[in-house]
C-alpha cells in the first residue's frame, strides 16, 4: 500500500479527486457561482448531453472532435513537410542561415492570431483559412528547431565520421540526421502545442463544427458547462497527441533516454 501511495501517478490522481471534491463542496455551499464556475457534477451532465444529444444543432462531441483533429493534423503535417526539408538545408548552409535569420526571427515573433483578418481576406472563412493559420503557426516553430538541430550537432561526431571517409550525403544521412532527430521531435511537440492554441481562434470564425466553435457557441448561449467540456476535450486531445509523439521518439531514437532514463 505504501509503495502504491508513493507513485507519482497515484498521488496525482488523489490530488485531482481532492480538488474536484473541494470544487463540488464550494459550489454546494454557494461560495462559487454556478454560472461562472459550474460544479464537476454539472460539467459531467453537460458531457453526457454532448455525447447523447449534441450542441449546437445536434452536433455531438465526436463530430467536434473529429473535425478539430482533422484540421490540426492537416496544418501540422503541412508545416512539417515544408519546415523540415527547408530547415535541414538552411542549417547545413551557414550563408543561408545568416541570410534568413532576420526573416525567421521576425516571422516567428509575429503572433499567429494577428494574421487572422488577413487570412480571412486571402482565403475566405472556409476550411483552407483554418488549415493555413495552423500551418503558419507550426511552420516557424518547426523551422527554427530544425535549423538549430542541424547547427548544433556535436562536431566530434562529424569529425569522427570523416576520419572513416564518411562524407557528403552519407555523412548527413548516417550522422547529422540521427543526431538532430531528438531536437526535431522536441520541436514537433512545441509546434503541435502551437497548433492547439491556434485552432481555438481559427474555429471561432465561420463554422459551428470543431471544439473551438463549440466553446464559442456555448459562450453565446451562456453554457459555461459546455465550454468547459470543450476545453477538457482539447486538453485530452493534446495529451493523446503528445503521448503519440513520445512513443514515436522511443521508437525512432531508443538510445536517447535523457536524465529520466538515468533515474530509472
Amino acid at each position: 500500500m505504501r509503495r502504491a501511495l508513493d507513485r507519482p501517478s497515484v498521488q496525482g490522481a488523489a490530488f485531482l479527486v481532492a480538488l474536484l471534491l473541494a470544487w463540488e463542496a464550494a459550489s454546494a455551499q454557494g461560495w462559487l457561482r454556478a454560472f461562472a464556475f459550474p460544479p464537476p457534477s454539472r460539467i459531467a451532465e453537460a458531457a453526457v448531453e454532448m455525447v447523447v444529444s449534441g450542441f449546437p444543432e445536434g452536433l455531438r462531441l465526436w463530430t467536434h472532435l473529429l473535425v478539430t483533429v482533422g484540421r490540426i493534423l492537416q496544418g501540422f503535417f503541412l508545416a512539417m513537410a515544408l519546415a523540415i526539408p527547408l530547415g535541414l538545408v538552411i542549417g547545413r548552409a551557414p550563408v543561408l542561415d545568416a541570410m534568413t535569420a532576420p526573416l525567421v526571427t521576425f516571422a516567428r515573433s509575429v503572433a499567429t492570431l494577428s494574421l487572422l483578418p488577413l487570412v480571412i481576406v486571402w482565403f475566405g472563412i472556409g476550411e483552407l483559412s483554418k488549415v493555413v493559420l495552423i500551418a503558419y503557426g507550426c511552420f516557424w516553430v518547426m523551422l527554427t528547431n530544425t535549423i538549430a538541430a542541424v547547427k548544433y550537432v556535436d562536431p566530434v561526431l562529424v569529425r569522427a565520421a570523416r576520419t572513416m571517409d564518411v562524407s557528403g550525403p552519407r555523412l548527413f544521412a548516417t550522422v547529422v540526421l540521427p543526431a538532430a532527430t531528438p531536437r526535431l521531435l522536441a520541436g514537433a511537440r512545441v509546434a503541435l502545442g502551437v497548433g492547439f492554441m491556434v485552432i481555438v481562434a481559427a474555429e471561432m470564425i465561420g463554422t459551428i463544427q470543431g471544439l473551438g466553435a463549440l466553446i464559442m457557441e456555448a459562450r453565446t448561449f451562456y453554457r459555461t458547462d459546455i465550454s468547459i467540456v470543450g476545453m477538457l476535450a482539447l486538453g485530452l486531445l493534446g495529451i493523446a497527441f503528445t503521448s503519440g509523439l513520445s512513443w514515436l521518439e522511443r521508437v525512432l531514437i531508443p538510445w536517447h533516454t535523457g536524465l529520466a532514463g538515468v533515474r530509472r
